[in-house]
């Protein structure tokens, strides 16, 4: 008798192909590659100027793709609008946290949650917010703009996270806070990852830290990406300790 055949193993929740992006005249992304699997922290490290941003922003539909494919959850992503990108189930924590000021810390929470209809259970993922961020439920009624930048980078990610999304993109999580509360925030993510089974694409500076909580990496370079390889290899690599680590 001949075996069953074997289902097929489930592709990439995220996968990125010869993408070309930038602005105005300028190419800044190069026939990029990238892929996130169900489950994965990615990350992409790279210095000032490398196209990080411009590569989470044209993956969520912020910036138009010029060229090079986008498929998310099965389906092609290239040319959607960024609101539709959302309701699809991917989420993104931008760069300089970008919250409300005026509205408070409750409000920007229930903008995270636009897409949704269901009241009771946004409500409900307003508390799961406040209890994987305790400092924000003391600070819901207070605008978002009077939070420290710790506080209000919990908030962009809590924000987020409101969406419901199978995709979180970090955007320089860490960028202007002070040590302690980079750990916090990284241990955040890891907690994400290993409990929720959050799918994680991490821009971070930090090149460390994001290689100690990633699975795998991507070094990218003047929008073309250079060197990939699981997170461990990446962080004992002498080439990425040298140009990354300052070591």
């Amino acid at each position: 008798m001949s075996a069953a055949p074997q289902a097929p193993a489930p592709g990439p929740l995220l996968k990125v192909e010869n993408l070309e992006a930038g602005y105005g005249a300028i190419n800044v992304l190069h026939r990029l590659s990238l892929y996130v699997d169900p489950g994965e922290i990615v990350t992409i490290i790279g210095a000032n100027g490398a196209g990080k941003s411009t590569t989470l922003n044209t993956v969520c539909g912020v910036v138009k793709t010029r060229a090079g494919r986008i498929h998310f959850d099965g389906r092609l992503l290239t040319g959607t609008p960024a609101h539709d990108v959302v309701r699809l189930g991917l989420a993104q924590s931008p760069e300089g946290r970008k919250i409300f000021p005026r509205l408070t810390v409750r409000e920007n929470l229930e903008m995270g949650a636009f897409t949704r209809r269901d009241p009771e259970g946004v409500r409900e993922d307003i508390q799961k917010s406040y209890q994987m961020f305790p400092i924000l439920e003391k600070r819901q009624a207070q605008p978002g703009g009077l939070l420290s930048g710790g506080e209000q980078q919990m908030l962009a990610i809590a924000r987020a996270l409101m969406s419901r999304p199978k995709l979180l993109l970090l955007d320089e999580p860490s960028l202007g806070l002070a040590p302690q509360i980079v750990v916090q925030i990284f241990d955040i993510i890891k907690e994400l990852n290993q409990k929720q089974g959050m799918s994680v694409l991490l821009v971070e500076q930090n090149a460390r830290m994001a290689l100690k909580v990633a699975h795998r990496g991507y070094v990218l370079e003047t929008g073309r990406i250079t060197v990939t390889d699981n997170a461990a290899a990446l962080l004992h690599d002498p080439r990425i300790r040298e140009a990354y680590l300052g070591e």
